[in-house]
């Protein structure tokens, strides 16, 4: 049976259980989204700009272990560079697909249209990898092996560029569609958990950071506290244990008296966790002298932190092996467990007197949104204080947000979201500066009729480079005031029901609103009526 290469290329991520797609049409992409109109399985998701759609399959592949994502050639695959850098940090498995010129003009500075200097070269520097397709043949073989190795540890995106003659290409349908499957995990190094387990027994006060790398290791997480040791989680991690639970610590890492009971543990355990420079103010946070790390790929040993002894094994299974292994042992002592329980309650207290009357907005937003909803985050005051931090969390993959830490992110990962969970409600939570740079995205969210609510917290400016300047730089403001719209009204245009809360009084009412139907809404929050939010920047060592 003869079909196109785009065909083959519709047939192949059917194969591999794809039920959505995001993209842009062009006209280097076309013989893909042809067959996959024509085909009629997939859903292909029409984002208003490549960097949106990129951040759409991130979102999307975080829940389902795999985002595909098509975009045009040149400045279109260019315009998806900076979404490739987040999917990258958020070790995110996403298939991007992008055109190409034809072969015989391909590296000739030609002047073809669409054409880029070295596509090829800031592919692979904003990808975990990328390859070419030059032969109708190969394209099979070469996209089932950029699938194994987005879902390979440790994940990312990898790109694929095809000439558009390639795509429009006849081939004879390979037999062989199915998935290659990822390669297997290193195997576990059953010395090096013993020795752990041996160091633990004998320890009084150990301590367990967990990072995106315990995803999926919930239960086992659970098993360790409830032995007697405290769990402080990156913000990527955080309801791998339920805040609930006595002895989670959530991600107060930056709050005094949790760093002085990291400080004064006498062993830490470190697993799959990258240390981020925002959650260890710029790796200044001290860590006890004997510091283990446990992470499945080898280039995280010492990445960071000095460490007692790395193990290189798969999360999960480590943290089984020692689960078993100290089952009959216990940790439980009635003053740490109080030095746990104090810890956390003076980091809340604190940012709760920080945050003055966000802190009622935060814990409003937590009674209107059910349990399983999903709270998606911008970077931006809100997201960076009471998002990430206090707004109750009980189960992993609730709290999704940008983990390189660029702002106009957050409605394409709700989208995203949404759309990889469409019997939960999403709220996509985002600053009026940040959002401008995705704005377009509200006609993709009431296209899709999604069950979303996008929060816009408007300050009229960049709130966290006034915070910055103010705090290091002499309260000097400069280049952070913006003209900003009625968000309101511009979701009314776009056909969303849309609120404004000028207070927290009616934010508690128009969320509960919002989150009721069943739909796409908008929500404007104006910060300049409620007052200031007191931030000024991620806990860092002093630069200025």
């Amino acid at each position: 049976m003869k079909v196109t290469v785009g065909e083959a290329i519709a047939r192949l991520l059917e194969m591999h259980g794809v039920e959505d797609v995001y993209g842009v049409i062009s006209i280097h992409n076309l013989p893909i989204a042809d067959a996959i109109g024509r085909r009629e399985k997939i859903h292909f998701v029409c984002s208003r700009g490549e960097s949106g759609c990129l951040t759409m399959a991130d979102a999307h592949a975080r829940f389902k272990g795999l985002g595909v994502a098509i975009t045009s050639t040149g400045a279109g695959a260019g315009n998806a560079v900076g979404s490739l850098i987040e999917a990258y940090n958020a070790a995110s498995p996403v298939l991007h697909l992008t055109g190409q010129v034809e072969r015989e003009y391909l590296d000739r500075d030609a002047s073809f249209i669409h054409e880029a200097k070295d596509q090829l070269t800031f592919l692979k520097a904003s990808s975990k990898a990328a390859y070419r397709i030059m032969s109708p043949d190969n394209a099979i073989g070469i996209i089932r092996e950029a699938i194994r190795v987005a879902q390979t540890i440790p994940m990312g995106p990898v790109s694929v560029e095809i000439p558009i003659d390639v795509q429009a290409a006849e081939i004879e349908l390979p037999k062989e569609l199915y998935p290659v499957g990822a390669l297997q995990m290193p195997m576990l190094d059953q010395v090096a958990l013993d020795q752990l387990v041996e160091a633990l027994k004998g320890a009084k006060r150990p301590i367990l950071w967990i990072g995106g790398g315990c995803l999926g290791a919930e239960d086992e997480v659970k098993a360790l506290a409830d032995l007697g040791i405290p769990v402080l989680s990156s913000t990527h991690a955080r309801g791998v244990l339920p805040d609930y639970h006595p002895r989670s610590l959530g991600a107060f890492h930056n709050s005094q008296k949790v760093e002085e009971l990291l400080k004064s543990a006498d062993i830490a355990l470190v697993v799959g966790s990258r240390l981020r420079s925002n959650e260890t103010k710029t790796y200044s946070v001290q860590f006890p002298e004997k510091l283990i790390q446990i992470d499945a790929n080898p280039i995280a040993q010492q990445r960071n932190y000095k460490v007692d002894h790395f193990i290189c094994a798969d999360a999960k299974a480590s943290l089984a092996y020692l689960a078993t292994a100290l089952a009959d042992h216990t940790f439980i002592d009635p003053r740490y467990d109080q030095a746990i329980k104090e810890a956390k309650e003076a980091a809340m207290a604190a940012l709760i007197e920080q945050l003055g009357p966000y802190a009622e907005i935060c814990f409003a937003l937590r009674d209107a949104l059910p349990e399983n909803g999903i709270l998606v985050r911008d970077i931006t005051m809100s997201g960076s204080t009471w998002g990430s931090r206090l707004f109750p969390v009980q189960a992993p993959l609730r709290n999704i947000h940008s983990l390189a830490g660029a702002i106009g992110l957050g409605l394409a990962h709700g989208i995203g979201s949404a759309i990889a969970n469409r019997d939960k409600k999403i709220v996509s939570l985002v600053g009026d500066g940040g959002l401008m740079l995705g704005i377009g995205e509200i006609a993709t969210m009431v296209q899709e009729n999604l069950n979303m609510v996008l929060l816009v917290m408007n300050d009229q400016g960049y709130g966290v480079m006034r915070g910055i300047q103010n705090n290091y730089f002499g309260g000097r403001q400069y280049y952070n005031e913006l003209h900003t719209p009625s968000y309101q009204k511009l979701g009314e245009s776009m056909g969303c029901v849309s609120f404004l809360a000028s207070s927290v009084e009616e934010f508690r009412k128009v969320i509960a609103e919002a989150v009721a139907i069943e739909g796409p809404t908008v929500v404007e929050v104006d910060m300049t009526a409620i007052g200031p939010l007191n931030f000024a920047g991620p806990p860092q060592k002093k630069l200025y």
